[in-house]
């Protein structure tokens, strides 16, 4: 059997070998080049654009502006559409805009052929502007008179929502409680993907044909349909081999831009590709936040309320929007149970900052960050063990989500922090080093963390399976959920030959979507690859092994009770799975068949209608120079709990993976913007710093398989939750190590140094 089995990457041997086709490696050599001109304010209105002297360039195509693009504002967030209309991403983006909201919004697009005279007109253009003062943070996006970046917005609030469970007011006059708060931020980063954003766009008779690198094709085609005011099936996305995404392709980024391009030179091939300075300013990023936490507790530690307010930092553009935020609010309410009542409040705030949209942990790492760094400092304030004051409080077994209905079934949280206990020596350490002098000290931390398995009821989840038996018996394979590293295809063909009985091998996973031929699905995001896109291989290999056995029961003139498929062959249930005929020779006969030739298929649709709570910790031990303000990451360890594995190893490639993600949201990475201008500072993988493998302890990842019942194959969510809990544990080992709570990242020298010489240390 398949499942479990740590079975090498379907994708492997062309990836290694560099025989895997990118987008960029199959566009032909002879496109045009399109580059877009990007503004050099960040917030005010383009007056004028003068293309005169660009357009005497030799070599140059087409110049399109702002001014001559259709009006037609269109939402980017790779969701499923919403038949209600208040439910829907916000439609505030158009292909290029007048109006502009960040230094680096697109203004207009050059059509050239070649780089070289792209790039040279691009610098011929003289653009006029009106410019208006800069605003950076959320703080002063809300503030009486700053100017508006959407009119649809009053005081830049994209939205605002606050909830209340229990009787707060009553719930924190209880007599005897003690009062802990804090505030909490966490910054601006990219996603940092190999492969930078690049598409290419043509034109065959009324249709539009893109190639793009893009988590969602099925999504995307909608998209780009109603950015240029098409019908959607004049659109068609075929994506390739992907470089990673973690989110930021889960956007629709250039595509209609691209495919707009295409259509005003006659439906010529053009080629748009963004550089790595362009990928860091006018993609996506990671929202900041900042987040006001407060908590009411007893004597003995037990949570009696606690309040959340979080001010999420949406930039130019509406993309994920305010979904963010919300979810961040959901770890608030889950991860820890209050005994009578909390409360949040979330604000989600244009500025004039890089739009941000879906990151890896949608929100989580944030709020995370700020749930558990509260929770240590109220643990260590009170004198009480962390660990046991987690266990007290901690979301319980047998817990029901009112909203999701989720069930949390079993004590995953206990189990996964008594392994990662024993991995790191927590209990010896947290002795250790409980009385340390001098400059350099060592401490260990933990952090729990919570997320949820795909998206369900906040929105749809349905994915689609074509699954048809070749000639040799072996199968192909068909999904639109997509490879975009994590190793799905991998484990689709793990689920089919398991429900099917063949070997792996026999089972060949198409990896190129194209939305022509491809069934519908939603592509990579939300953790949702194994939980949504196994039920739909269930249930569509479930679908053709009846097929098959209900030709083989003909074939050998047995019944179909009796009849089973068992690597490869068909065998007799009833007499010791006794072999009776191969699946190949089975396979033949039925297509080649004098009298009832048939091509055996199966095509399904899968809708999920529940969820799932994908539960764990992480533990950190560091080494801290105080002088130098310096960390240093020794051990880490994370232990998830992600329902049964189909591939260990591949599980533990997407645990360090995210710890990797982790240590540069906790330790590294940071967008700078310049006060006055809006501008960039560090936007390229020179200035940008992101954790080199000299930086990586030893990654250590466990895993607890309580079995997911809501899934046919007992999995749940793993490829996001592992980047969720690290910052916080490496934050709260800098605080075990130095006495010191530092409550924002990353945890920089330059910040290090001013927190330990206010605390007396320097």
């Amino acid at each position: 059997m398949s499942i479990g089995q740590s079975i090498p990457r379907v994708d492997a041997w062309e990836k290694v070998s560099g025989r895997a086709k990118y987008t960029d490696d199959l566009v032909d050599r002879n496109a045009l080049t399109a580059k877009v001109l990007h503004s050099t304010i960040a917030n005010g209105l383009v007056k004028k654009i003068d293309t005169g002297e660009a357009e005497k360039i030799p070599g140059v195509v087409k110049i399109i502006t702002c001014f001559d693009v259709p009006d037609f504002p269109y939402p980017t967030a790779g969701h499923p559409w919403s038949t209600d209309p208040s439910h829907r991403d916000p439609m505030d983006r158009r292909l290029l805009n007048k109006r502009v909201r960040f230094y680096g919004d697109d203004i207009a697009a050059v059509i050239a052929e070649d780089e070289i005279s792209a790039s040279r007109a691009l610098r011929a253009i003289k653009v006029e502007y009106e410019e208006y003062s800069v605003i950076l943070s959320p703080e002063d996006a809300m503030k009486d008179g700053a100017s508006i970046l959407h009119e649809e917005c009053p005081g830049n609030i994209l939205k605002h929502t606050s909830v209340e469970d229990g009787d707060f007011e009553a719930a924190i006059k209880e007599e005897g409680l003690l009062c802990f708060e804090g505030v909490y931020e966490t910054p601006i980063v990219q996603h940092c993907h190999i492969e930078t954003v690049t598409s290419w766009a043509y034109m065959e008779n009324d249709r539009i044909v893109i190639y793009s690198s893009t988590q969602i094709p099925h999504i995307l085609r909608r998209i780009v349909a109603q950015a240029l005011g098409l019908p959607w099936g004049n659109v068609r996305i075929i994506k390739p081999y992907i470089g990673g995404g973690f989110g930021n392709k889960q956007d629709s980024l250039y595509e209609p831009l691209n495919a707009f391009l295409c259509t005003k030179i006659g439906g010529r091939l053009v080629k748009l590709e963004l550089s790595r300075e362009e990928v860091f300013c006018a993609t996506r990023v990671r929202h900041a936040e900042k987040i006001f936490l407060k908590s009411w507790v007893r004597h003995d530690g037990r949570l009696v309320a606690r309040s959340y307010k979080a001010l999420s930092n949406q930039g130019a553009y509406g993309s994920h929007g305010h979904g963010i935020a919300a979810k961040g609010t959901n770890a608030f309410r889950q991860l820890y149970n209050d005994e009578k009542a909390r409360k949040t409040e979330i604000f989600t705030v244009y500025t004039n900052t890089a739009t941000a949209g879906a990151m890896r942990g949608y929100g989580t790492p944030q709020a995370v960050f700020a749930i558990e760094s509260h929770i240590e400092d109220i643990a260590r304030n009170m004198n009480i063990d962390p660990l046991e004051f987690r266990f007290l409080n901690m979301m319980p077994v047998g817990y029901v989500d009112p909203f999701t209905k989720n069930v949390n079934r079993f004590d995953s949280l206990r189990q996964c922090v008594e392994a990662g206990r024993v991995q790191i020596k927590w209990d010896e350490k947290r002795k250790r080093y409980a009385k340390q002098s001098g400059n350099v000290r060592r401490g260990v931390g933990m952090s729990l963390f919570w997320y949820n398995t795909a998206v369900w009821p906040i929105s749809i989840e349905i994915s689609s399976c074509r699954i048809l038996l070749n000639q040799d018996g072996s199968v192909q394979i068909q999904l639109a959920e997509t490879e975009i590293g994590q190793g799905a295809d991998t484990v689709f063909a793990q689920m089919a030959a398991h429900t099917l009985g063949i070997p792996w091998q026999k089972v060949h996973v198409i990896s190129t979507q194209d939305t022509d031929i491809t069934p519908f699905g939603l592509g990579a995001y939300g953790s949702r690859q194994t939980y949504v896109g196994g039920a739909a291989v269930h249930k569509a290999a479930g679908m053709l092994k009846e097929k098959i056995l209900t030709l083989a029961a003909e074939y050998v003139r047995k019944p179909v009770s009796d009849l089973d498929v068992v690597d490869g062959n068909i065998v007799q249930i009833s007499h010791n799975n006794e072999k009776l005929v191969s699946l190949e020779e089975l396979a033949i006969d039925t297509l080649y068949h004098i009298e009832h030739a048939e091509h055996l298929t199966a095509e399904v649709t899968a809708q999920v209608k529940s969820n799932a709570f994908s539960l764990g910790c992480a533990f950190a031990e560091v080494e801290v120079d105080i002088p130098l303000g310096k960390v240093t990451l020794l051990e880490m360890v994370n232990c998830h709990d992600c329902g049964t594995l189909i591939n260990p190893k591949t599980a533990e490639g997407q645990v360090h993976g995210g710890m990797s993600m982790a240590i540069g949201f906790g330790m590294f990475e940071q967008m700078l913007y310049v006060p006055k201008t809006g501008k960039l500072l560090n936007g390229n993988l020179l200035d940008y710093k992101l954790p080199t493998i000299l930086d990586h302890p030893r990654l250590q990842a466990h895993f607890i398989e309580n079995h997911e019942p809501t899934s046919p194959y007992g999995t749940k969510a793993l490829g996001e939750p592992p980047t969720v809990p690290g910052a916080s544990a490496i934050r709260n080992a800098v605080l075990h190590a130095t006495g010191v709570a530092v409550n924002s990242i990353p945890l920089s020298p330059h910040l290090l140094f001013t927190e330990f010489k206010k605390a007396g240390l320097i």
